[in-house]
């Protein structure tokens, strides 16, 4: 699988020889003024929650590509009234794509959409494909049901915020990966704002003394997982 960073926590992956394109906000980041939102590609657009950092590109891009956006009832109604025409709504449960089976579960956090409409319940998402098994918890602070993960899949890998104060951070991330059984993670949700600002290597530190890996990619940056 194929992981490309754009900031914030925006990120594609291509598993399945499909684009899934996660919560899209790239404009308003100042971090990635270096990225042109016409050069990103998606078949699927996943938004865990309504938040304006989280769907701020959203329709543009879904509009150029008809990329298959994905999200809460709340979340593709709102995309929907601004012209997106291939949407698909979900509330917490699973459903078969072209890319593989997806699960939409909790996330503790908030959500309201850019037009201060409800956004539904924020959540993230389990993956399962032929190419592997990933999880992005979305926004959110550590919670017991992440216990739930590994139940349904054994994971290659793991999406988690780390930056704090809105989400976890790295030292509840380290806990949350004993939840979901998973020693390889890339971190978002940091830097973006002063908020969130984080120490790398500390934050790095505190996941190899618990025996395992935080990858904090650079905006851009294109990982083969």
């Amino acid at each position: 699988m194929k992981f490309t960073y754009y900031g914030h926590s925006c990120f594609s992956i291509e598993t399945g020889g499909k684009k899934l394109l996660f919560d899209p906000f790239i404009r308003g980041n100042e971090l990635a003024i270096d990225i042109d939102i016409n050069n990103v590609e998606a078949d699927f657009i996943l938004a865990s929650h309504g938040h304006g950092d989280h769907v701020g590109d959203l329709v543009e891009i879904a509009t150029r590509t008809g990329a298959l956006v994905i999200g809460s009832f709340e979340v593709v109604n709102w995309a929907q009234n601004n012209g997106v025409k291939n949407a698909h709504p979900m509330n917490f449960g699973p459903a078969s794509f072209d890319f593989g089976k997806l699960r939409f579960l909790p996330a503790w956090h908030s959500s309201g959409l850019p037009d201060g409409s409800y956004g539904g319940n924020p959540g993230g998402y389990l993956v399962q494909g032929q190419e592997g098994n990933f999880y992005y918890s979305g926004d959110t602070c550590l919670m017991m049901d992440m216990q739930l993960v590994p139940r349904f899949a054994k994971l290659d890998f793991a999406i988690l915020p780390v930056g704090g104060n809105f989400t976890m951070d790295a030292e509840d991330a380290v806990i949350a990966a004993d939840f979901i059984k998973c020693d390889k993670v890339i971190g978002i949700h940091f830097d973006t704002f002063g908020y969130i600002k984080i120490n790398h290597e500390e934050a790095k530190e505190k996941f190899k003394a618990a025996g395992k890996e935080l990858i904090l990619p650079k905006i851009g940056e294109t990982i083969i997982l």
